[in-house]
Formats: structure tokens, C-alpha cells, sequence
């Protein structure tokens, strides 16, 4: 089984530390450690926080092959500010992610790890460069589900390029806010969760959306099944990707058990709450500590 996640590799800012992330580096990151193959594709500037970022990857246990280095802007930052556990973003551009490489080499390589998805998300494809290369890997991928996790982020995407991204995708995942946001952009009619999703997926062909509602667990249409399962309390640390790594659990969860819906957002929901009762991104977590998420401790 392997993921292809394309997008933004930054530092997350805090007040007295930064953390190494970006959706599609959060997810390949976690995916990896679910036991993934991973081709991630980004850039990082010719700095020291490129060097520092790459360096994190390789210990993070990630291919490094597809980040290209860039001159072209620096490496991505956003601050980030948190109030009660949830955050709030401020994302510093142009940044170096918007300048993605790939080649025919490139994509030969990541054709020979028979990839079982592809991970895409918006807000690098502001830039028509990272737009081209995401277009160029479902091009080269057709007949392979393409994941997209919305993730709208303020001044980071147009109702234009959201329509144009979920044309080309067969998964959306979406949270409870930007559902609305999204209604409101196609001004559906339908009411409730359920009808949202399914003329969601009516109107641009999904086969399957997939609602997180945070504390409340998460809500999954798919081809006409509808599935709600209830979230797990935790300790929140802190939220950020949190809903990351709950992407990389469900295309996990439904690679390996691919018609058991509630099975796979059981896992996807366990994933993030573990990760939002951590601190960072990517914070360290073993498949012990996955297994035991929901479950009282015993001594």
C-alpha cells in the first residue's frame, strides 16, 4: 500500500516553539508511520529552515526524493495562535511550497510504488505551479482514488479553485464549518449533514464525503451508506493536525478493510484524538498507543 501526498511542507510558529507540518506533510508523515509507503512531493527554500525541514522528514521516516529545493521563495512558515486548544493561522507568503518539481523521471518512480491514493489539498494550488504539478499526478493516476482534504484557511482559496478540486476528486473530507462554507458557495438547498454530503457528492461525482465534527466524532456518506461515528474523549493539547492525521488513518483504514465504513472511521477517529491530545503536528506515537485511545489503562 502506498499514499502520494502533494502540498505545503511549513513550520508551525507557536509563541515559544515551532513544529514541522503542513497537511500533506502531516498526513505523509503519519501515514508512513501507519506503515504507508509514502511519495511526498513539495519544495522547501534554500534556507536553514529548508535544511532543518528535510532533515525532520528523514527522521520522520520519510522519502525526501520529491522535495525539491527552491529559490524561488523562502521555506513556509505560518503563526500560529491557539485559544483554548484551538487554532488560529496567519500563513506567511509567497512561500517555497508553491514552487513544487516533478519530472517525467519523477513520476515513473512514483508509478513503479503502485500507489493506492493520492492526497491533495487547496492551499498550495493558489499558485498556478503547484496547481500544473497536481493536475500532472492525477493525470498520470486516473483509475487511483484522489483524496481530497479541503481544508479551507482564510485568504488561501477562491470558490473557483474549490469547484475545479472537487471535479477532481473521488474522496472529500470536510469539516462541520466549512461544509457550510461550501453550501454556501454552491447555494445548495439541502439541509442537515446527510443531504449536504449527498448532493455534494451528486454534483461533482464524489463516491464518498466525509464530515469531521471535532469532539463529536465524525459523519461519512459513501455511494448511498451513511455512517456516524461518535468521537473519543481526550485531553485536548492542541488541535493541530489533529484532522490530519485522522486523513491518513481513514485511507489506512479503508486501503485495508475497504468496505467496512465504520470500521475505518472508528480508526481515522482514534488517530486524531490521539494526536490532538499531544502537542504538535506530528507529535511521537506508537501503534500501542493507537490501540490503547479509547480504552481505560490498566496497571
Amino acid at each position: 500500500m502506498s499514499i502520494i501526498s502533494i502540498g505545503e511542507i511549513l513550520w508551525d510558529v507557536f509563541e515559544t516553539e515551532r513544529h514541522l507540518g503542513g497537511a500533506p506533510l502531516n498526513v505523509a508523515a503519519h501515514a508512513r508511520r501507519l506503515g504507508e509507503a509514502v511519495a511526498f512531493i513539495s519544495a522547501v527554500g534554500r534556507d536553514e529552515l529548508g535544511e532543518e525541514a528535510v532533515e525532520r522528514c528523514v527522521q520522520l521516516g520519510l522519502d525526501t526524493t520529491f522535495i525539491a529545493r527552491t529559490d524561488a521563495a523562502p521555506t513556509g512558515t505560518v503563526d500560529v495562535f491557539l485559544t483554548d486548544g484551538q487554532p488560529d493561522f496567519t500563513i506567511n507568503r509567497p512561500a517555497a511550497y508553491d514552487y513544487p518539481i516533478l519530472n517525467d523521471g519523477d513520476l515513473s518512480a512514483i508509478r513503479a510504488m503502485r500507489p493506492t491514493w493520492v492526497y491533495f489539498g487547496t492551499l498550495n494550488q493558489l499558485s498556478s505551479n503547484a496547481r500544473e504539478v497536481v493536475r500532472s499526478v492525477l493525470r498520470a493516476f486516473p483509475s487511483v482514488p484522489h483524496f481530497y482534504d479541503i481544508n479551507l484557511r482564510k485568504n488561501s482559496y477562491t470558490a473557483e479553485l474549490v469547484f475545479e478540486l472537487l471535479q477532481d476528486a473521488t474522496v472529500l473530507k470536510i469539516n462541520d464549518e466549512e461544509i457550510e462554507v461550501v453550501r454556501g458557495m454552491t447555494g445548495m438547498s439541502a439541509e442537515g449533514l446527510e443531504q449536504t454530503a449527498e448532493a455534494l457528492a451528486a454534483a461533482f461525482g464524489l463516491e464518498s464525503v466525509c464530515i469531521t465534527r471535532g469532539a463529536e466524532g465524525c459523519s461519512i456518506w459513501r455511494t448511498g451508506e451513511w455512517v456516524e461515528c461518535p468521537g473519543i474523549p481526550v485531553t485536548v493539547a492542541d488541535a493541530v493536525g489533529a484532522g490530519d492525521a485522522f486523513s491518513a488513518g481513514l485511507m489506512h483504514a479503508l486501503t485495508c478493510s475497504p468496505k467496512d465504513t465504520l470500521e475505518a472511521a472508528e480508526l481515522a477517529n482514534r488517530l486524531g484524538a490521539l494526536v490532538a491530545s499531544r502537542s504538535g503536528a506530528v507529535p511521537e506515537w506508537t501503534h500501542i498507543d493507537l490501540d490503547q485511545v479509547g480504552h481505560p489503562k490498566h496497571n
